[in-house]
């Protein structure tokens, strides 16, 4: 992520030329420990990363995220100019664009652009619009995967408040160990719950998958798996 941002609404007459870079890389804003992820996604972030919960300190809101590593700035998955796994959760991917909206809820949300983002403007990049101002593929694929990050966005709250409500949520700490034998203690996550989950009945295991939130907690459940392969990569790191 840049320090700054610069967010204007993508046209292919003010932006025409503008190209991104689309390889990996810290200099580009990989280098994050980790991102927001939404429940349509967890099957497909399971695979690769942990999932767990944070609460803002400030709202009380708890959010969702998938980890790439264990403190600040530490991001196990760069491998050189490409990223070490086969998906990308959707808030980081989609960067340097983000989803734009006006005041009138009922209007198609719009494509903006961080034009201070990293990725924008340097050499190699990949264009978004062709020579006639037509968008590239490469563009049309983000526009696709920014209304997927939308819908899934739309769709988080309902999900964590039943999390809440049914009481899925507990508090989490792991200790990471260093190369010199100390560790260092991952704290201020949440994770479900698996024994509550577990002592849910009927009722509450049926509303839950008519809302459709049982899959993704399962899925929330079975990352967690990711941590031991979280761990060998700090071990190889």
């Amino acid at each position: 992520m840049t320090s700054s941002s610069s967010h204007a609404l993508l046209d292919n007459a003010s932006h025409r030329d503008l190209a991104v870079v689309t390889t990996a890389g810290a200099q580009w804003g990989d280098g994050v420990m980790g991102c927001l992820v939404v429940p349509s996604e967890f099957r497909a972030v399971a695979a690769h990363y942990p999932i767990v919960f944070r609460r803002d300190g400030q709202t009380g809101r708890f959010a969702a995220l998938a980890l790439f590593g264990f403190e600040q700035g530490e991001n196990l998955f760069l491998a050189g100019d490409r990223w070490d796994a086969a998906y990308v959760p959707m808030a980081h991917a989609v960067q340097p664009f983000l989803i734009g909206r006006t005041r009138d809820a009922d209007e198609v949300p719009q494509v903006h652009i961080d034009l201070a983002h990293a990725r924008v403007g340097a050499p190699g990049g990949q264009r978004l619009f062709d020579d006639a101002g037509a968008p590239t593929p490469y563009l049309a694929a983000k526009a696709e995967q920014l209304g997927a990050l939308d819908a899934g966005w739309r769709a988080t709250p309902a999900f964590l408040a039943a999390l809440e409500h049914h009481g899925l949520l507990e508090p989490f700490t792991l200790d990471v160990p260093l190369a010199e034998g100390s560790a260092r203690s991952l704290v201020g996550y949440h994770i479900i719950a698996e024994d509550r989950l577990a002592a849910l009945d009927g009722a509450a295991l049926g509303e839950l998958n008519a809302q459709g939130h049982l899959l993704p907690i399962y899925m929330a459940v079975a990352a967690l798996g990711r941590f031991a392969d979280l761990m060998a990569r700090r071990g190889r790191a």
